[in-house]
């Protein structure tokens, strides 16, 4: 590879068409000069047959000039039109920047009431807790036998009942 080559190359044409020569040349190394390339002039391309109405007589670039002049003039019809484009598209970069913020807003106030919601929550679990390790069972058991009079159920008060289509029962007394 880091050899020195000669390159002899036949003349040939480049993307536009055009002619060009290389001339033999030495190769030092593995980078290569910039050598000015010699080009030769273009050939004549054949003109295109134009219509006498597109070109007047002596002057070939009037249609280029036309459409140019042409492209540049701006008549009430388009300036409305650009103007309704840019006031459309105001409008909806304003609604979009507004959405955007309200967006932002609810966030953080979910957030505040998520965060709000999860304290109360661990105060309640802490507040229910507090109440269940509170509570004697022992004591209600002796205050409801020795000061309320109430006993156990005997054998025969205790009736079972079976509720298979709803999910509570009413309690109607025996006597009616």
């Amino acid at each position: 590879m880091g050899q020195n080559r000669m390159r002899n190359r036949q003349p040939s044409k480049d993307d536009r068409g055009m002619n060009r020569r290389n001339t033999d040349t030495y190769l030092y190394g593995n980078t290569v000069r910039k050598i000015e390339p010699r080009w030769e002039e273009p050939e004549e391309i054949p003109k295109k047959h134009h219509n006498s109405k597109e070109l007047p007589k002596g002057n070939r670039h009037y249609g280029v000039r036309k459409n140019r002049d042409k492209a540049r003039y701006m008549n009430a019809g388009y300036v409305m039109f650009l103007a309704a484009a840019l006031c459309a598209a105001a409008f909806i970069l304003v609604n979009y920047v507004q959405l955007q913020a309200e967006l932002t807003n609810v966030t953080k106030t979910v957030a505040s009431k998520q965060s709000e919601l999860n304290s109360l929550k661990v105060a309640n679990d802490e507040e229910y807790n507090r109440i269940i390790s509170s509570i004697d069972l022992e004591e209600i058991k002796r205050i409801a036998i020795t000061e309320l009079g109430m006993v156990y159920a005997q054998e025969g008060q205790i009736i079972e009942y079976a509720n298979e289509s709803a999910d509570y029962m009413r309690q109607v007394s025996g006597k009616e």
